[in-house]
């Protein structure tokens, strides 16, 4: 894709190609927004294994004509075995992230897919699973092209993954990191995902399925039970929202770091910025997410453990104040502990003007690498983000869920356009997010004046802190921006690190679909990933 996607009917952008398409083939068959993103999801865990998986976590956010955006919350918590002290009778200081132990939160995407389904049936959709399932069924029996990114992620991560229980039986090629374009196939999970479409996705917790997964895990040895599995609900949850001068955007509530994606944006809609692209433009951005990741980190967790309410931060009073406190000149200092990550942003609209913003992760690359042979179901790692040590906000406990760096996000503007946006990439989602909405919305940019997603995704991007394993805290720049921005930057203390590359995967990969009042969709995906828009 090197445009947008231009629109009158349905469509469904990934970042890879195979699940925007069966994304779209459901919305031709008549499916809703939900539907398409049930589909595409499944395929998405097939096809990009390195970035999502059926032993991930989703969050979705879902907007009907007419009424409030709804939230999906499908993260597991940590398991009954998951306890300080078994941690650190085995000796360890921090979580480990690979292997077994590291495997010790209850995966929670299918039971969001199950209750996004139960959910479409009501609102005229709930296409048969065997429909909604078959491109993921397909790929996963007939095997799928390595990306380029599994395969160089695959190749980095080598040492880490490949003695793994399961990994190198399912991920690996004559015991090797597999070159782009190898066919790999995942017979086990094509087994789960056809017993799951004809028995019904509850079976994954509460069923012949679950039972397995739980045996392979316990004979492993990770902290997560079989009564953890077949406890486990998705549940629905409102969203948290800001007003913005152009209209409202939603994002998950805790565990999530939604509320800091939100901060971002009412702190930049008050500087009152005029000209995009500009030293304004990126500095106001890089000093709003400042504020916004001390708040996330001070006070985001298990919302059953919350102290604050999110909601505070997002009253036109405190965004006011914190937007007064932003010196418009000169950087504020910046020590900050970054997260990995890696994860899948989808969006799907229907005709019918249906929206729905996805989120899928796995955390790491590959999550803890552990595979479980009886289903092939590969097992995050988002545990990981769990401390080990008091008086950490986010201290493991059996039951307790983890901060996740997932946040769909979702926007209804006043001019009655829609706008479902995201991204992948830890610490850089909310960065990412505010990048593409400022330039396609609160700059307008391109398509006259509607936005342009592709034009706002494929300009060059910024990552303040540490991310993918780096340890730099500096503002890191694709090579793309005006050098006398970057100097600018520099002049006002910002630590500038130019990129080498143009478009650089540690940037995320982004996407975005808009809506307009008139039915006409436009979309885009970022040249960054493999994916694109597809129509259905």
């Amino acid at each position: 894709m090197s445009e947008s996607v231009v629109t009158d009917r349905g469509m469904v952008v990934a970042p890879h190609a195979a699940a925007a398409l069966a994304g779209a083939e459901i919305l031709g068959a008549g499916g809703t927004a939900i539907d398409a993103m049930i589909a595409a999801a499944a395929t998405i865990a097939v096809v990009y294994p390195h970035m999502n998986h059926l032993g991930g976590d989703g969050f979705w956010l879902i907007a009907e004509p007419g009424r409030p955006p709804r939230a999906i919350r499908a993260c597991g918590p940590a398991g009954a075995n998951a306890t300080v002290a078994r941690y650190h009778q085995a000796g360890f200081g921090a979580i480990p992230t690979r292997g077994p132990l590291a495997a010790l939160t209850v995966p929670g995407a299918v039971g969001g897919w199950a209750l996004a389904h139960e959910f479409a049936g009501s609102i005229g959709g709930g296409l048969p699973l065997t429909e909604l399932l078959g491109a993921a069924i397909g790929h996963a029996k007939a095997g799928t092209r390595v990306s380029r990114s599994q395969s160089r992620l695959t190749a980095e991560k080598f040492d880490e993954l490949a003695g793994q229980p399961g990994f190198a039986e399912v991920f690996l090629v004559d015991g090797q990191a597999p070159r782009p374009g190898a066919v790999l196939r995942q017979e086990r999970l094509a087994d789960t995902l056809d017993h799951l479409a004809h028995e019904g996705l509850g079976r994954f917790y509460r069923g012949d399925v679950g039972a397995a997964l739980a045996d392979d895990l316990r004979r492993i040895g990770s902290p997560v039970t079989r009564a953890d599995i077949e406890a486990f609900r998705a549940s629905m949850v409102t969203p948290l929202s800001v007003r913005l001068k152009v209209g409202t955007v939603f994002n998950q509530p805790p565990p999530t770091q939604g509320l800091a994606s939100l901060i971002i944006l009412g702190l930049y809609d008050r500087l009152g910025v005029d000209h995009p692209e500009s030293f304004d433009h990126i500095h106001g951005l890089v000093e709003a997410t400042k504020r916004a990741f001390i708040v996330r980190d001070r006070i985001i967790r298990d919302p059953a453990t919350m102290a604050e309410a999110p909601e505070t931060f997002l009253t036109p009073q405190w965004l006011d104040r914190a937007a007064d406190r932003i010196d418009r000149r000169r950087a504020a200092s910046w020590p900050h502990r970054g997260e990995p990550g890696d994860t899948v942003w989808m969006g799907a609209v229907d005709a019918s003007g249906v929206a729905v913003s996805y989120i899928q992760s796995i955390y790491h690359e590959f999550g803890s690498g552990v595979v479980s042979p009886r289903t092939g179901v590969l097992m995050q790692n988002r545990g990981a983000s769990f401390a080990l040590e008091p008086p950490a906000a986010n201290l493991l406990a059996p039951g307790r869920l983890p901060f996740h760096t997932l946040n769909p996000a979702l926007a209804r503007l006043d001019d009655g356009r829609t706008v479902v946006y995201g991204t992948m990439g830890g610490d850089g989602q909310p960065q990412t997010q505010a990048a593409i909405f400022s330039r396609a919305i609160l700059h307008g940019s391109g398509n006259g004046g509607d936005g342009d997603p592709w034009a706002a995704i494929d300009a060059p991007r910024w990552l303040l802190g540490r991310t993918w394993g780096s340890s730099t805290t500096a503002l890191r720049l694709e090579n793309r921006f005006d050098p006398d921005l970057v100097r600018a930057l520099e002049r006002a203390g910002h630590e500038v690190e130019v990129q080498a590359e143009g478009w650089s995967d540690t940037m995320g990969h982004a996407g975005m679909i808009i809506r307009r009042a008139d039915g006409r969709l436009t979309g885009a995906h970022d040249p960054r990933a493999d994916g694109g828009g597809a129509v259905g």
